[in-house]
Parts: C-alpha cells; structure tokens; sequence
C-alpha cells in the first residue's frame, strides 16, 4: 500500500466513527457522556491531518510531522476509550464529573446536592454494547488498528 493510500484508510476511519457517533447519539438518541465527547475530538484532528497530507502540497518534514500528529491522535483517543472502558468495568473511578460516586456516610443534604449535579448520562454506565464490548471498548480497538495505518505511512515517508 502506498503512503497515501494508508492515510486515506486512517483518516476516512477516523471520520467513520466520528460519523457512527454522530448517528448513534441524533438517530439512535443515545446521549454520550463527557468521555464519550473527548474520544471524538482526536478523531476530528485526524480526518484533519490526513486532509492535510492528501490535499496541501507539503515538503518532506510537514508530511512526516502531520503523519506523527495523526498517530498521536489515534493513540490518544485509544486511550481515552482505554480509560473509559476502566471506568465502565469499575477498574478505577472515573472523573467526579460524569460518574456516580459512593452515597456512604452522605447527609441528605449531600445526597440531593449530588442527584441534582449528577449528568444526565453517566461515563460509568454502559449505554450500548456489542459481542461484550461497549462503544469505548469498540473505539480502542479501531483507534489502535488506525495508528497502525498512521504508523506504517509514516514509515514509508522516511
């Protein structure tokens, strides 16, 4: 494959899950959490980058650089789905923002103050899933399988 067409692989699957996202949450009305948020915005500088690289006459260095950022962007949302999975699977507690927290030794007060802060969708609460996966677990998996791309062109741009 050459470097070109891997990029075009990376960054077209990069806005395919943006896409699925974007249609899950306005077609489907399943709402994301705040996690769910920060793992599109790696993807959205992806499909920009691989744009970049496809469409702008670019020298040597400016095209190993945008294949480097496109990497990073994919292994970032990968870790954020990473994260996000922990949380969901309860390995670690995710931000107080968006997941429920323990009620022990709370006052009523405290209680109703956290009911009435909490989010309207939790990032520690699994709203879909498929084969045992949820979206984040999914996401990880198809951002690391998009680094490879982003990684293998920037290997043939040296």
């Amino acid at each position: 494959m050459t470097r070109n067409s891997l990029v075009l692989l990376a960054a077209v699957g990069s806005l395919a899950l943006l896409l699925g996202a974007l249609a899950f949450q306005h077609l489907g009305g399943l709402a994301p959490c705040k996690m769910c948020i920060w793992q599109r915005w790696p993807h959205g500088a992806a499909v920009v980058f691989g744009a970049l690289v496809l469409l702008v006459p670019l020298g040597v260095g400016a095209v190993r650089l945008l294949l480097g950022a496109g990497l990073l962007a994919a292994l970032t949302t990968a870790a954020i789905g990473f994260y996000h999975t922990g949380v969901e699977r309860g390995w670690w507690e995710g931000p107080s923002s968006c997941s429920s927290g323990s009620t022990a030794g709370m006052s009523t007060d405290e209680l109703m103050e956290q009911i009435m802060s909490a989010p309207l969708v939790r990032c520690n609460e699994v709203a879909w899933q498929m084969l045992g996966l949820s979206m984040a677990s999914w996401n990880m998996l198809a951002s690391l399988l998009l680094a490879v791309f982003w990684l293998m062109a920037l290997r043939r741009a040296a």
